[in-house]
Order: C-alpha cells, then sequence, then structure tokens
C-alpha cells in the first residue's frame, strides 16, 4: 500500500560498485570511440574517436635505402683520377733539359726575399713539402746569389725574358717538375713522393758548418767580395770565387754545381 507521507530512501552504493560502474562505462566510451561504425554527436567524443583512430590510420614508414654513393661524389673522384693521369702524361712528355742536375737529383729554385707576398709563400710551402718527403734537395736562393736568374732562364727556354720567371720552380732528375701549383697538385694526389722515390735520402742533423744555411763565408775574401791583386800596380779586384754578397755554397751539405 502506498502511502503519500511517507518517503522512500534512495538505496546507497557501495563504492567498490561506483568504481567498477565508471570503470565499465570508460571501457565502453573508448571501445564505441575505437569502433568505425560510431558516430558522435558531442564535440569531445568526436575528438577521442578521431585521436584513437589516429594511430590505426597512420602507415608505417617505409624502409630506409640502402646508403648509395651521391652523383657529385662520383663526379669528384672521377675528376681526381683524370686529373693524375693528365699529370703523369705531361711529366712523360716533357723532354729533359740540356742543363740541370744529375739522374737522381732534386733541384729547386726560389727566393728568401719577403717582397712579394704570394712568392714568398709559395717558396716556402714548396720548400716544406720537399723537406717533408725526406729527401736531399739542393736548394739554389735567387736572393743569394743572382747568377741562379741566368741558370734558371737558360733552363727554361720557352720564357722570352727572365723578368717573366716565376718562383719556385722543381727539377727532379733533370726534368722540369713545374711551379708550385704542380707540386701542390702532385703532393695532394700522392704521385710526388713516387717521382722524388730516386733521389738521395736527406740527413736528419743540421750541418755543423753551416748550420743548415747552405751558404759560408767565402774563404779566399774572407765575405767582403774583393781579393788585393799585385798585377797591374796592385789593388783590389772583385773575387771571382764567391757571389755578390761573399758567400760560396757549403762544401759539406751543397752539392757541387752541375
Amino acid at each position: 500500500m502506498w502511502l503519500p507521507w511517507v518517503k522512500t530512501r534512495p538505496s546507497s552504493t557501495s563504492p567498490s560498485s561506483a568504481t567498477s560502474t565508471s570503470s565499465s562505462s570508460s571501457t565502453a566510451l573508448v571501445a564505441a570511440a575505437a569502433s568505425p561504425r560510431l558516430s558522435f554527436s558531442s564535440p569531445s567524443l568526436k575528438d577521442l574517436q578521431a585521436l584513437l583512430l589516429s594511430d590505426a590510420a597512420t602507415p608505417s614508414p617505409p624502409p630506409a635505402a640502402p646508403c648509395s654513393p651521391s652523383s657529385s661524389t662520383v663526379r669528384v673522384f672521377h675528376r681526381v683520377r683524370v686529373a693524375a693521369s693528365a699529370l703523369r702524361a705531361l711529366r712523360t712528355l716533357q723532354a729533359p733539359p740540356s742543363a740541370g742536375a744529375g739522374a737522381d737529383r732534386v733541384v729547386l729554385y726560389f727566393t728568401s726575399l719577403h717582397v712579394v707576398r704570394s712568392t714568398y709563400e709559395d717558396c716556402r710551402a714548396v720548400r716544406a713539402i720537399l723537406r717533408g718527403l725526406r729527401v736531399a734537395v739542393d736548394e739554389r736562393d735567387l736572393a743569394m746569389d743572382p747568377r741562379y736568374l741566368e741558370e734558371l732562364s737558360a733552363l727554361l727556354p720557352r720564357l722570352a725574358s727572365p723578368r717573366r720567371v716565376t718562383l719556385p720552380q722543381v727539377f727532379v732528375g733533370g726534368r722540369h717538375l713545374g711551379g708550385a701549383d704542380e707540386v701542390r697538385r702532385l703532393h695532394e694526389a700522392g704521385e710526388l713522393r713516387r717521382v722524388v722515390a730516386g733521389a738521395v735520402a736527406a740527413s736528419l742533423a743540421a750541418c755543423g758548418r753551416c748550420g743548415g744555411e747552405r751558404y759560408v763565408l767565402c774563404g779566399s775574401c774572407n765575405g767582403s767580395h774583393k781579393r788585393y791583386s799585385v798585377k797591374g800596380g796592385g789593388g783590389f779586384r772583385t773575387c771571382a770565387g764567391c757571389n755578390e754578397n761573399g758567400l760560396v755554397r757549403c762544401p759539406d751539405c751543397s752539392p757541387p754545381d752541375v
């Protein structure tokens, strides 16, 4: 019998049942959102469905292709091989000059003056490269003896005037190797060591007479470049045994001029 003045009390729900109910509702929402057949009118549920379906719809990235050399790298190596072949052919075709050093001799014409910076830097770089190969180099400094300029002009007959001679210049085995650019290219290509392989090995110790300077004072004039002669009434005359600086090449570490 229903009594209007008696109020019914709502039944209490235990915490465990509430938790299970909420978890089951959440699972149902996730499953419903993951199902592609279901659609939601609520904007928040539509966003949930889009997030759940994004992982399944995203395709897996393709496997990485194996590394292969690029065309630019292949072209660079091809140019290096062509340049090395051209330099070898040019060196073979060059005829030996009429004068110069012996068969296994390395001769370097350079200058130690700092007047032209680019020329000085090229000479210093070539000297460092040749010394790094540990071969004996006949260094002929045009600043110490101007007579080497005439000698170099005779070895390079294709140059019309001595003023057109550029430094440094290298001769190996009596053949003209080239200037600073040619020496650098051969050194970078690894061919320079093979070219000077027949040269005499350099001494690791410095010369005890000149200290590595390659020049000493003239013993005839004591560096004055003047000698007294009694002929013709007496007087001082120019010493013919040294250069204009009164120096001669060190007889201990410098090979004789050829």
